[in-house]
């Protein structure tokens, strides 16, 4: 352990909920993250044992804080700084087994549908 606290965005950075820190500083200031319950800014510390929920955009997690770090690793090593929750677990599970059955249908087309696609999400639709 380093410090005995770190910015919650770059800990959310070094622990690989976010690609950049900035994608993680504006998740913190949207509201997508959530400390111990209550909404925060980027700047507050986080400390072992804090509770955060996040929300990455695919992905909800709700996980205590086991170690810091202010630096980005190998995703080996910023595993050992969180412990996911129980509830958090076999929800993404759930959610997990809800896509596997349920596809969106629109999920495989990218970009703008074209006018065969649109024939085909009506009719799948109805």
């Amino acid at each position: 352990m380093m410090n005995p606290s770190v910015r919650i965005d770059k800990w959310l950075w070094a622990a690989r909920f976010f690609k950049t820190r900035s994608l993680a500083t504006d998740a913190v200031d949207s509201g997508k993250v959530r400390l111990n319950g209550e909404r925060i800014k980027p700047a507050r510390s986080v400390k072992a044992d804090d509770i955060l929920q996040i929300d990455n955009g695919s992905t909800e997690w709700e996980v205590v804080v086991k170690d810091l770090s202010d630096k980005r690793g190998p995703a080996s090593v910023a595993q050992t700084l969180y412990a996911e929750t129980e509830a958090s677990m076999a929800k993404r599970q759930e959610q997990a087994e809800q896509r596997r059955y349920f596809r969106e249908p629109s999920s495989t087309i990218k970009g703008r549908p074209t006018k065969r696609d649109r024939r085909l999400i009506d009719r799948s639709g109805s």
